[in-house]
């Protein structure tokens, strides 16, 4: 794998990662609308403007954009231009993350798992 890495430059700085660190994706919080706010009256059961799948793939966005985030950091403090408290920061954001997405994976695949062993 070392001899794979010829430079730093080579890495992940030709895959757009610039974009990320300047453009940090806004909360799934904010796209809920009007409706989130108490604005008006929800029954249950209502639509509050964001599915299920909406939320979880806003999440695995937000997840790959603090894995690049994090990347780019430590290719950064690499380079000189970030000092360590930021790449360590930006690591550990990064790790919270990624273990937030495998809990939610985990627990996914766990509840498909019990539906298929229901007895119709």
């Amino acid at each position: 794998m070392i001899d794979q890495v010829q430079n730093v430059s080579s890495l992940s700085l030709t895959r757009g990662l610039d974009e990320v660190t300047s453009d940090k994706s806004s909360s799934t919080f904010g796209t809920l609308g009007a409706n989130a706010l108490g604005s008006t009256a929800l029954t249950p059961g209502q639509a509050t403007g964001q599915s299920f799948g909406e939320m979880l793939g806003n999440m695995a966005t937000e997840t790959v954009n603090s894995l690049k985030g994090a990347e780019a950091m430590s290719f950064k403090g690499i380079q000189g231009k970030a000092n360590t408290r930021e790449v360590v920061d930006a690591v550990l954001e990064a790790q919270q993350s990624l273990q937030t997405a495998l809990s939610f994976r985990d627990k996914i695949v766990s509840a498909y798992l019990e539906i298929t062993k229901m007895q119709i």
